[in-house]
């Protein structure tokens, strides 16, 4: 192959990945639509791509408190919605979707507190030199916080298995 037909082959397979993602999005938000219509609650849907995942957000017009029962107590709610929006997309494209929902910003500030959670644990293993138990987390919030751990330079591993699965940070590896 030469260069050009390289260079165009990888722009056709990013559109292929784009496009797969829009459907997945659009797929998603009907579903979600649905819901929204059925539970009686407002919300605008937006939908993103970011390095070929689909997130999807549902925010408020109005009055945020609205979406809250849609979230959960500790985002339990929202975490069975996102499962059940991803087997929608499953059926109708075939497909497996690692899509992510938020719902009133929830997400999005839990990553914030996640990054702060991480930060303390990095100043904890630095002073002293002990490895640090967090309390357990979702696989998408363990991403949040080993991402932390690794700019800072230092290392983390996930421990236990199912609901008890937690991080553990620790300056080196050993």
């Amino acid at each position: 192959m030469t260069t050009t037909e390289e260079t165009a082959s990888a722009e056709l397979k990013t559109q292929e990945v784009v496009t797969e993602s829009l459907d997945e999005g659009d797929v998603a938000a009907d579903y979600l639509e649905e819901l929204l219509d059925i539970a009686d609650l407002d919300g605008d849907i937006d939908i993103e791509i970011r390095g070929g995942r689909t997130y999807i957000s549902i925010v408020a017009d109005d009055q945020p408190a609205d979406l809250s029962s849609l979230v959960g107590a500790e985002g339990e709610v929202l975490d069975a919605l996102q499962e059940l929006t991803r087997l929608a997309v499953l059926s109708a494209t075939g497909e497996r979707s690692r899509l992510v929902l938020d719902i009133a910003g929830y997400r999005a500030q839990r990553a914030e507190t996640l990054q702060a959670m991480a930060q303390e644990a990095i100043k904890q293993a630095q002073a002293d030199g002990e490895p640090v138990h967090l309390e357990p987390m979702s696989a998408y919030e363990r991403k949040i916080v080993h991402d932390v751990i690794a700019e800072a330079g230092l290392h983390s591993e996930s421990e236990g298995e199912g609901s008890r699965r937690h991080i553990v940070v620790s300056v080196s590896g050993n």
